[in-house]
């Protein structure tokens, strides 16, 4: 199959995920109706602090989704179930989102430790399939299509799946010191991944040398 197949039907499912997010946001306008002041508005950080942080996670991983198939010119039957994996956990991040919206500002500690927990197993699910990915990719990237001049490095495969470390430290951050500050973490690793990790032929080339 043609890897722009793969993609088209990836931007569908990024696309939808990314924009249900918003949907978390609307029923504030409906609670503040009746008494719209800035404090009003204000008592509803943690959900827009949750829409920020998987918002740019959903985009970034959307820009490094096309990086990592822009190595390929097709895709095989392996790759495929790898990618829907992929996508299995990117359209369920919202839900994860919803529940640390309604629980980060609770009075008990409890329902806002466990919403950001079952955030960040979400974002290690994401991680891994991510991960995984791109390792079969980089293995078996001439079989794929790949340019020939593409040498894919240990390095850019080590930095592309780093986070999976962070996203288990902010799980058991939040989960046993502060909700928020692994949802920060959460937010500093989507940072870190708006940089190039990936591989591109002509980097390759130009290091070989």
């Amino acid at each position: 199959m043609d890897s722009r197949r793969a993609e088209s039907f990836s931007d569908g499912v990024f696309a939808v995920a990314i924009t249900v997010l918003v949907f978390n946001l609307l029923p504030i306008a409906d609670k503040t109706a009746s008494d719209l002041t800035a404090r009003s508005l204000g008592h509803y950080w943690p959900a827009y602090l949750a829409y920020v942080v998987s918002f740019f996670t959903i985009g970034i991983m959307w820009t490094n989704h096309h990086g990592m198939l822009g190595q390929v010119t097709k895709v095989d039957r392996p790759l495929l179930l790898l990618n829907l994996l992929l996508l299995m956990g990117i359209v369920a991040l919202p839900f994860p989102t919803a529940l640390v919206a309604q629980h980060l500002a609770a009075a008990s500690g409890r329902g806002a430790a466990l919403a950001t927990v079952i955030y960040g197993l979400n974002m290690i699910f994401i991680s891994v399939a991510f991960g995984l990915t791109w390792l079969y990719v980089a293995a078996h990237a001439q079989a794929l299509g790949g340019s020939s001049q593409l040498r894919v490095r240990a390095l850019s495969s080590v930095r592309f799946t780093a986070g999976n470390v962070g996203y288990v430290a902010g799980t058991l951050i939040a989960a046993f010191i502060w909700p928020v500050a692994g949802l920060i973490i959460f937010g500093l690793l989507a940072v870190y991944y708006m940089f190039e990790h990936l591989p591109t032929p002509d980097s390759d080339s130009a290091e070989d040398a």
